[in-house]
This record gives C-alpha cells, sequence and structure tokens, in this order.
C-alpha cells in the first residue's frame, strides 16, 4: 500500500522542519517546498493527497495564490492554510463559512499541536 503523501510549504525553514516531522510520524510521505515559486512548481510537476500551506511567503498572500492555483488544477485535494495572521492582525479566516474567495479548505493557526494536526489531516483525507 502506497503511503499518502502531503505539500508542505513554508518559508521558515525550523517549521518546515518540524511540520515535516509531524506528518512523517503521522504515518504520510511529504513533499517540502521552501517558498511560493518551489510550491508553484511542485504543483505543475508533482502529484499529492493533500497540500497544508503557509499562508504568508515571500508574498502576504502567497497561500491564498497557491491554493487558488491548486484548487483549479486539482478541485479534490484537501488544503490547510496555516498562519500567525490571526495573532498579528487580529483577523480570522474561516474558509469552511466563506467559500466566496478563500480556496483552501481549513485554516489553523500556527503552533498546531500534532493531535489537531492529526485530526485535521484524518478529517480532510477521509481516513
Amino acid at each position: 500500500m502506497n503511503k499518502k503523501s502531503i505539500l508542505l510549504a513554508d518559508d521558515d525553514r525550523d517549521y518546515l522542519e518540524q511540520m515535516q516531522f509531524h506528518v512523517e510520524k503521522l504515518g504520510f510521505k511529504t513533499i517540502l517546498a521552501n517558498n511560493q515559486k518551489e510550491c508553484e512548481e511542485k504543483i505543475e510537476t508533482e502529484k499529492f493527497d493533500m497540500a497544508i500551506l503557509d499562508l504568508m511567503m515571500e508574498n502576504e498572500d502567497s497561500g491564498f495564490i497557491l491554493s487558488y492555483k491548486l484548487k483549479k488544477k486539482y478541485p479534490d485535494i484537501p488544503v490547510i492554510l496555516v498562519s500567525a495572521v490571526t495573532k498579528e492582525t487580529r483577523f480570522v479566516f474561516q474558509p469552511e463559512h466563506d467559500d466566496s474567495w478563500i480556496k483552501a479548505d481549513k485554516m489553523l493557526e500556527k503552533g498546531i499541536r500534532p493531535d489537531q494536526l492529526q485530526r485535521e489531516i484524518n478529517k480532510l483525507l477521509k481516513i
């Protein structure tokens, strides 16, 4: 049986490695992207089962752009956006309640606990 794969994109190398550790510990294969451009290349060249994308990379809206592009090409692949934006701006994004422009399936605040990450991945992958 092939492992499901998850694309992880974040410009914070430490956070990316931390997410990789937790996702692989849950039994998934990871595909890594360190910035928006690299992630766009992965979307075009690799197949994966889910994506977890940082909202703000080199651009403040990198995650929204990547999520839009990914959903346009693969509408059935679940996307989680992660960010510290709520702590910084107090603005709360809720894609599950606003399907007009946020193309992600879930928005999570950075500092995600491993058990919360596992629950969200399992729910979106329906496992």
